[in-house]
Order: C-alpha cells, then structure tokens, then sequence
C-alpha cells in the first residue's frame, strides 16, 4: 500500500458521512480484524452506500489506510499527555518516572482492541509497519522528553532512556498483540519498578 488517495469531503453532510465510515472501520477492526473489515461491513455499519464511499476513496487499500489514520490519531491524542507541562511538574524522580510508564501503558490498555489488530497486521504489511514505527519513535522522543526531567544515574541518559522505552514498548506490543499471559502481563513484571530501578539506581 502506498499514501491513501482520499477525496476529502466539502459538505456538512458528506464529511458526517465520511466520519461514520471512519468510525465504522476502527469498531470492525477491533471487534474482527482484518478479517471483518470488508467495503461491505463498513457500509453497512456505516448506514452508507458503496457509491459514497468510493466518492471518497478508489478501493479497500485505500480505505483501510484512511481508517488507520483515523485510529491512530485518537492515540495521538491520548500522547499529548507527555506534552502537558503540568501534569508532570512537581514530581519526585521516582514517582516522575513510574508516571511516565504508566501513561504510556494506559495509552496501550485504552486502544488494545485497535491496536492488536494493526501490530498484527504490520507483520505482513510493509506500509502499516513503516506508519507504525513513525509512530512509535514520535510517542518515544516524547516520553523520553518526560522522563529525563529525572536525575538519571546512567552515563548516557539519552541512550539510557531510548533503551528503557525501547523494552518497555516492546513489552506492551507483545502483551496486546498476544495477550497477558506473555511478558510484561499484568500479574508480570513490574514494567514501572524496572524503569524506576534501571535509570534511578
């Protein structure tokens, strides 16, 4: 798959519709996969015809691109929490960085259902996986602005902090993609303790 050709709607109406369209493929995507996510489906869950949504988009590739965006731009949203100076001044190092993951953890439990499905999906899809590692580095410099406000005991902070988030991140895309039962799971690993241990000392 290449950028979506999307034919972006002018009118109060269409962009209501093409909103429901958008909505209707996140919902099909969680509750199925890819699998479920049919023109059909989407359609139908939509209360739109087929015509006005190929008014907007040429064919399925480019539909489910158009969806992913849609999908992930509510995880942005959640992301801004990193960028909210307050929530973060005031803080000791500790709670600082246990914070942090959490946030981050949090953002990985809210969008599981959606999630899952496009960490599995990028196995096979080149294009999904390229968006998708954009995404995590952005949503990596961002914790990583957060998290070294904390006296960090290593050598190299930086690289200190991108390894922390790199095992972190690891764990929780295994976690939802395959359930809790694996590393990182809920009855796991303590991913705050380790940050916490591993850059506070």
């Amino acid at each position: 798959m290449g950028s979506p050709v999307i034919r972006p709607p002018r009118q109060k109406r269409t962009r209501e519709a093409w909103n429901r369209v958008l909505d209707a493929g996140v919902a099909l995507l969680e509750e199925g996969g890819y699998e479920a996510f049919t023109i059909a489906a989407v359609c139908e869950r939509a209360g739109v015809a087929p015509r006005a949504l190929y008014d907007r988009v040429d064919d399925k590739d480019a539909l489910f691109l158009a969806v992913y965006e849609h999908g992930i731009a509510r995880i942005r949203a959640d992301q801004e929490v990193f960028a909210d100076a307050g929530r973060w001044d005031g803080l000791t190092p500790e709670r600082l960085v246990r914070d942090a993951v959490g946030e981050l953890d949090g953002i990985f439990t809210r969008h599981a259902k959606f999630l899952r499905s496009v960490v599995l999906i990028s196995g096979a899809d080149t294009e999904i996986h390229r968006r998708g590692a954009r995404y995590s580095r952005e949503v990596g410099e961002r914790f990583a602005e957060v998290v070294l406000r904390a006296p960090v005991t290593h050598p190299d902070p930086p690289a200190a902090v991108r390894l922390v988030f790199t095992l972190l991140f690891s764990t929780m895309v295994v976690r939802t993609a395959y359930g809790p039962e694996f590393p990182g799971g809920r009855d796991g690993l303590d991913l705050g303790d380790f940050a916490v241990r591993y850059l506070l000392g």
